[in-house]
């Protein structure tokens, strides 16, 4: 029998500095939970909102794999390997920080808010070259079937990270239903409504909340709304 999470979304840490608002679903800066400081390989989940004219000044990290996924408006990235652009919604950045990387990223816009995920995962290999990719995304393929953006493969679908761990994005119509099939065994799945209402693996998850689930091969998702969804597959170290 499958193992499961819940994840509320009331009940994430929340950060409030003004120009910055941030949920986060894991231990992160001033919020620690010792039942919440990951998910397997995932380490981070912070739901962020910037308001225009303002974001994160030029920082460093290493030996981390490093997402963003804006979700409205614009977020303005700069980084030491020479990357100077914008990320834009139907867009996904990942960053592979290995052996040390600094970047900053900022709204894009003086006066529209940027709303965007920010997700670490541990890597499975230490000190790499840091990389950066960033591609763009098809809204009709996440229409009523499971879209990979993220895989461990360079040569498979969406961009590629130093892990075994698979992104796929959904957008399930009402009254409909689907299977995840994972895609390694011994992998747990975090899924996280961005979007609706919808039952996953049995549970009722509402806008925002989320749901860990484990030590199953398969997950079932049906919807009660129209519904968009992320799917995090990663290896449970």
């Amino acid at each position: 029998m499958a193992n499961k999470i819940l994840f509320k979304a009331d009940s994430r840490g929340y950060a409030n500095h003004g120009w910055l608002k941030s949920h986060h679903t894991f231990s992160f800066a001033g919020y620690f939970n010792n039942d919440r400081v990951h998910f397997g390989a995932l380490r981070v989940l912070n739901d962020d909102y910037v308001k225009g004219g303002n974001g994160f000044g030029r920082h460093p990290h290493d030996n981390m794999e490093i997402i963003s996924i804006p979700l409205e408006g614009k977020l303005a990235h700069q980084d030491s390997m020479g990357n100077d652009g914008t990320i834009s919604v139907n867009e996904i950045q990942v960053m592979s920080a290995g052996t040390g990387v600094q970047h900053s990223e900022f709204n894009a816009s003086e006066v529209d808010p940027v709303k965007f995920l920010q997700i670490w995962l541990f890597p499975n290999k230490q000190n790499v070259t840091p990389r950066y990719d960033q591609i763009q995304l098809d809204p009709a393929d996440r229409k009523n079937k499971f879209q990979q953006v993220i895989s461990p493969n360079p040569d498979d679908a969406g961009t590629w990270i130093h892990q075994d761990a698979w992104f796929h994005l959904l957008e399930l119509d009402a009254q409909r239903s689907l299977t995840y099939n994972f895609k390694k065994s011994g992998n747990g799945l975090f899924v996280f409504v961005l979007e609706g209402e919808a039952e996953i693996a049995g549970e009722l998850l509402e806008r925002r909340d989320a749901l860990g689930i484990t030590d199953t091969d398969t997950v079932e998702i049906s919807t009660h709304k129209d519904s968009f969804v992320l799917f995090i597959e990663v290896p449970m170290l």
